[in-house]
């Protein structure tokens, strides 16, 4: 089958990271798992961060981390940028810059012509060139799904990174990419939506989160996640108990997708949703939020932007250097729930 024929996501039973597996069943499975008090381990699993950190020098840390999921579009070239910048994105957002990555491949050779997955790789080299690092190799593996991601090797400076645990009361939360991925691309699947009218959903899923980084760097920031599978909630969430406070966030200053909306109102939802709102529900006051709100902050995101608690001193300086980012919470006391929608 050629590349133009194709529709990759009807080889996919969910779409991108809504495919993920749960954040309560996730932290189950590894509660039984020992962690390493190895001291060169300046970031690892207990913090819900989403790459490692592993110290080498007084000014190296390597950044590690790996992410692959199922199609979101029928493109396959666009499916293997999105791929990849979400894969690059967990290095960005510990403050790291990628150097290296290998692809990771499930693919149904049998019923896909090789020109597809061709494809795919193509676009995720693209982006991989484009954050100025290198795929040096790949593994793959018959399935009757597709799936595709890359693990990434970054590299930072130990005293110079982003990481869930580094939120201070004060801080402003700001959000660098609107949210709705997950609905969107559910839409799209189910012939709701034209790709044409999600073109620029798909243009932020391709976008890197580097100058974003970067800018927060820039800034002195130390806390930053991307917001991806576990939804924006779900993500401060784990900001929230790494750095042990509690997070405000605004829901009329949340950017949301066009359409995202309308879709909700026409039953349009994920498993995934489902799955991070059953995580977050002891650990929300939703105050007088509704069902409508609570759907946008639990959809599970692919490729999201970075959600970085700023200083309120070095907002403006922030924002100035990121297009699109936009304040929408606080950083605040620890309080009766670790997250508080307003």
């Amino acid at each position: 089958m050629s590349a133009t024929a194709v529709r990759l996501t009807s080889f996919a039973s969910s779409a991108g990271c809504a495919a993920k597996m749960g954040a309560a069943d996730l932290s189950s499975v590894l509660a039984a798992i020992p962690g390493s008090d190895d001291p060169r381990l300046l970031v690892g699993r207990t913090t819900f961060d989403d790459a490692a950190a592993f110290q080498i020098s007084d000014d190296l840390a390597l950044i590690q981390t790996v992410d692959f999921f199922p199609p979101m579009v029928d493109d396959p070239y666009l499916f293997g940028q999105i791929a990849a910048a979400n894969a690059l994105s967990d290095v960005y957002a510990m403050g790291g810059q990628p150097l290296t990555a290998l692809n990771i491949v499930a693919f149904p050779s049998d019923q896909l012509g090789a020109e597809v997955l061709t494809q795919i790789l193509l676009g995720g080299e693209d982006k991989v060139r484009e954050a100025d690092a290198i795929v040096v190799g790949g593994h793959t593996v018959l399935d009757r799904e597709v799936k595709y991601g890359m693990a990434v090797t970054g590299k930072a400076h130990p005293r110079f990174l982003l990481t869930n645990a580094g939120a201070r009361v004060g801080d402003k939360l700001v959000l660098t990419k609107p949210i709705g991925t997950g609905i969107i691309t559910t839409a799209v699947k189910q012939g709701l939506l034209t790709g044409e009218r999600a073109a620029r959903v798909f243009t932020s899923m391709t976008t890197l989160n580097g100058p974003a980084s970067r800018a927060a760097l820039a800034v002195g920031a130390t806390c930053a996640t991307d917001v991806t599978g576990f939804s924006l909630l779900g993500h401060a969430s784990h900001i929230a108990r790494a750095s042990g406070v509690s997070i405000r966030i605004v829901m009329r200053d949340v950017p949301i997708f066009d359409w995202v909306l309308e879709a909700i109102a026409q039953g349009v939802h994920t498993a995934g949703g489902g799955r991070n709102a059953s995580y977050l529900e002891d650990m929300v006051d939703w105050g007088s939020s509704s069902a409508v709100d609570r759907a946008v902050l639990t959809d599970p995101q692919t490729s999201g932007g970075l959600l970085v608690a700023v200083a309120p001193n070095k907002l403006d300086r922030f924002l100035m250097r990121v297009s699109g980012a936009v304040p929408i919470g606080d950083v605040i006391q620890p309080a009766d729930a670790p997250l508080i929608v307003v």
